[in-house]
């Protein structure tokens, strides 16, 4: 059944550090400050070389960013989630501090690089946090491998191209997220230089994936919570809506007066939320 998860949020006041803010949606806060993880490395996995941080003890939680990003963005959702769960972020391919071959990306490809490092790290099925394109990997998995996923909170995700907005990467605030993912790109990858490339090749990917139909989405068993801001730049609120009532038992949150970087806007009420999916067992 879908359940539209709004008076929860509502409850939650907005925190003293947007008290004076009119519209939270149209800022883009700073990227949080890296986490010094107490275990990371780079691992060889389906032909790249993918880097990974782990912190916290209990059950596993893997952390997937969106396009163009990297680990650092879930700094405030890692140091909440760390007191209850093994925690573990992923710089997908091509992303961060992650290298990339010279297939063509795809959600399946970054899916199937999520899956071996689970396996190296001996995951069998952790929950997934997913933002944007972190949150179609991880429906891509559920639909793929459904037993090696546990419960799925999709923020910000998309199952066809048609749900983009036009122009989005025009919005003011998505087109300051590319600049500063450019530059942190420069920062930190092992390819400084290569950020048009890197932003040619995962425009291709965005113009053609991901092309889901219904019936691949319900075949989801995994629990899902689909959520997204009021003002997102990219998503149409319609296809979130459609997301939730189409895939078996999904619940959908929508969250007042944020955007596609709602967990950045306003990071106790995104907190809350999760914290509140993850532990609802």
């Amino acid at each position: 059944m879908l359940r539209l998860v709004l008076s929860f949020l509502l409850l939650i006041a907005l925190p003293e550090s947007v008290a004076h803010t009119a519209e939270p949606w149209q800022s883009l806060p700073p990227t949080p400050a890296p986490i010094a993880y107490p275990r990371s490395a780079h691992v060889s996995v389906n032909g790249i070389r993918l880097f990974y941080g782990e912190i916290g003890s209990g059950p596993p939680v893997l952390m997937l960013h969106g396009g163009l990003a990297n680990s650092d963005y879930f700094g405030h959702q890692v140091r909440a989630l760390a007191g209850r769960h093994r925690v573990i972020v992923v710089d997908s391919r091509g992303h961060g501090r992650s290298t990339r071959d010279d297939r063509p990306f795809g959600y399946d490809l970054m899916a199937d690089d999520v899956l071996a490092l689970l396996d190296v790290l001996a995951i069998a099925k952790p929950d997934i946090v997913g933002w944007s394109d972190g949150g179609i990997i991880a429906l891509d998995i559920a639909m793929r491998h459904p037993n090696r996923v546990g419960r799925i909170f999709a923020f910000g995700a998309n199952t066809s191209k048609s749900a983009l907005k036009d122009g989005f990467d025009q919005n003011p605030v998505f087109a300051a997220y590319i600049k500063r993912a450019g530059e942190e790109y420069a920062r930190i990858s092992p390819t400084p230089t290569e950020y048009e490339a890197f932003l040619d090749q995962i425009g291709r990917m965005w113009a053609s994936e991901p092309n889901w139909s219904d019936d691949q989405l319900k075949t989801i068993r995994s629990p899902v919570m689909v959520a997204d801001g009021e003002h997102d730049e990219g998503i149409k609120r319609e296809h979130t809506e459609y997301m939730a009532a189409t895939i078996p038992g999904a619940r959908l949150l929508i969250m007042p007066g944020l955007s596609h970087f709602a967990f950045l806007q306003d990071p106790e009420r995104f907190n809350a939320a999760l914290l509140h999916f993850l532990g609802d067992r």
